[in-house]
């Protein structure tokens, strides 16, 4: 059963066609992948999931509703959790308040309370933290918990990052290119950590990336896409066999032309 569905999705920005005619859908309880060059279209994809971007055309369901007219946060809150190809943290918070802000979601005490020391809110401040440890616990973060998040090493970043989304509670994590920059020992950490993850929140994920071992180590489905169309779709095994693919990320010699 489809979690995730785009329906002819097309993005244009003036005559350029970042997204054109965009049709796949994503299984509830995979790990798929949306790949392809550096200016395919992908991360566009991402932003118009997350309200950023509206469509030129097309549709784009989640658990069968539309998501198109919906705001960032009305999407974060139905279940849509994404991070960055870019690290977007909070600098100057802590560790902990960066998973802590996303946590928030979860108290339902009143703005009044919220101006006040109520034992009410007291309370519940009090089990955001403790949910906000458990995840860095998860990410083994939790003994950074007081540092600035800017002094963190980059791979710890991403971590904290993926930590942050988890606290949204999401049924679906977009992840846009996670190993971007890691060595491959981080790399090979990543690529179990994203794995234990999909298992102990039971999430489905969707993720960019141009680390290869990493999509054909851990994907189930993966398509491709090329100036905006796709041009593949697959098992691992059968994308990365497919001609146009290999045309696509690796070009093609005069001599083959």
């Amino acid at each position: 059963m489809a979690i995730l569905e785009f329906n002819g999705l097309s993005k244009f920005f003036g005559g350029v066609k970042a997204v054109d005619g965009f049709s796949y859908y994503v299984p509830e309880g995979n790990l798929n992948a949306i790949i392809g060059p550096n200016g395919a279209g992908k991360t566009t994809i991402f932003n118009l999931i997350t309200g950023v971007y509206a469509p030129t055309d097309g549709d784009i369901t989640f658990h069968g509703e539309s998501l198109i007219g919906k705001k960032a946060h009305e999407i974060a809150s139905i279940g849509i959790a994404r991070t960055f190809q870019n690290i977007r943290l909070f600098p100057e918070f802590s560790v902990l308040d960066n998973v802590r802000t996303a946590a928030h979601q979860r108290a339902d005490y009143s703005v009044l309370e919220g101006l006040f020391p109520t034992r009410r809110r007291k309370k519940q401040e009090q089990e955001l933290t403790d949910y906000a440890y458990k995840l860095l616990e998860l990410v083994d973060l939790a003994d950074r918990a007081k540092e600035l998040s800017k002094n963190l090493p980059y791979g710890h970043q991403r971590r904290l990052e993926i930590a942050r989304a988890l606290a949204l509670e999401p049924k679906l994590l977009l992840l846009d290119e996670p190993a971007a920059g890691m060595n491959p020992d981080e790399t090979a950490d990543l690529m179990e950590f994203i794995q234990q993850i999909k298992e102990k929140f039971n999430l489905t994920i969707l993720l960019i990336e141009h680390h290869m071992e990493v999509v054909m180590g851990l994907c189930d489905d993966i398509v491709v896409i090329d100036f905006g169309k796709t041009i593949s779709r697959g098992t691992p095994d059968e994308v990365q066999s497919d001609p146009l693919v290999i045309e696509a990320y690796l070009g093609v010699g005069e001599d083959e032309a």
